[in-house]
């Protein structure tokens, strides 16, 4: 038996029950691995209030798509790893994180370089995958682009801000504090709007005189939506990868063709279906992250039976860059 958080109906933290649970062995293709660190992430709330009803999700289920652990046994057909690798997950609905030990595909972990410690890469993985969708492949950020991204101090927005930034591009992120702001600033914001003290609207054409970004990147919702696609230049790049605020309105053909604007609803699994493309996108996050280029802005720890003070911290806005869960704490 091992302790793991169960979800028997969705809704509030304290739906999140700490219990014993059996898990078997490794079929073919499959691999046990006992996690060392669990990143927390929207998704798992999302997933918790019902979303993951949306994906054929049954319950009760065993949330959590981010975390590092040794491989402890492989099963029959298993190539990729071995007993005592390091490894790293970012998967899908379907993925029991949230556990001490979990029994999942091979395909779906990525081996972790010996430099990165398990909690950086229990923080990183995940967001950081999304990062590179956001800014390489949904619209691929190089110099001469101004972007705006919401939340950016938060676990992604941290991550994208310094790849954008990198990447030549100016960026300007929207925080909701000044001390979200200072922290933006260090993760390569050129310009930082406190939203709570001023028009980001208004901000945005003024800095950028009145002709609008390249794309805007919105994990925010129902909150930011009409005023991201206010900040669109003409044939500008609407991104929405999550919905914090809850769900925006629907997008009206009206409101899209005023300015040609491109609009994508995104999910990091969408873009990483493949193996090679795990691969190649988890490759890329690593690297950057040992040559210095991303450095993870870890929020806070906590024991894994301590998960709804994680999720009230993130519901709440509190926290800013990445939340981990420790297993064996």
């Amino acid at each position: 038996m091992v302790k793991a958080i169960r979800v028997y109906e969705y809704g509030g933290i304290e739906v999140m029950k700490w219990e014993d649970v059996e898990l078997g062995e490794p079929k073919s293709g499959e691999i046990k691995v006992k996690n060392k660190a669990i990143g927390v992430n929207h998704t798992d709330v999302y997933a918790r209030r019902g979303a993951a009803e949306s994906f054929n999700v049954p319950l009760p289920f065993t949330p959590g798509c981010e975390a590092a652990g040794v491989v402890t046994a492989v099963g029959p057909g298993v190539t990729t790893c071995k007993v005592g690798d390091m490894v790293a997950l970012a998967a899908g609905w379907h993925t029991p994180a949230y556990a001490e030990e979990m029994v999942l595909s091979a395909d779906r972990v990525v081996a972790v370089p010996p430099s990165i410690d398990p909690i950086v890469a229990a923080a990183a993985i995940f967001k950081g995958l999304t990062a590179e969708v956001l800014v390489r492949r949904c619209f691929k950020v190089g110099p001469g682009h101004t972007i705006l991204f919401h939340a950016a101090a938060g676990g992604v927005g941290s991550l994208a801000c310094q790849w954008a930034n990198a990447l030549g591009a100016t960026v300007i992120g929207t925080v909701s504090t000044k001390e979200k702001a200072v922290l933006a600033k260090e993760d390569g914001c050129h310009h930082v709007i406190i939203h709570k003290e001023e028009n980001f609207v208004d901000r945005v054409m003024e800095i950028t005189s009145g002709k609008g970004v390249d794309v805007v990147y919105d994990s925010v919702g129902k909150d930011t939506f009409r005023g991201s696609l206010a900040c669109l230049k003409v044939r500008g790049y609407m991104v929405a990868f999550g919905m914090a605020s809850g769900e925006h309105e629907p997008l009206r053909f009206i409101q899209a063709a005023q300015k040609s604007i491109y609009y994508t609803a995104v999910t990091t699994y969408s873009y990483i279906v493949q193996r090679e493309e795990l691969l190649a996108a988890s490759k890329e996050v690593f690297s950057n992250i040992e040559n210095g280029a991303l450095r993870v802005r870890l929020y806070q720890t906590y024991p894994l039976s301590q998960v709804a003070q994680a999720h009230l911290d993130m519901e709440s806005r509190k926290s800013t860059g990445s939340i981990v869960l420790v297993a064996d704490a």
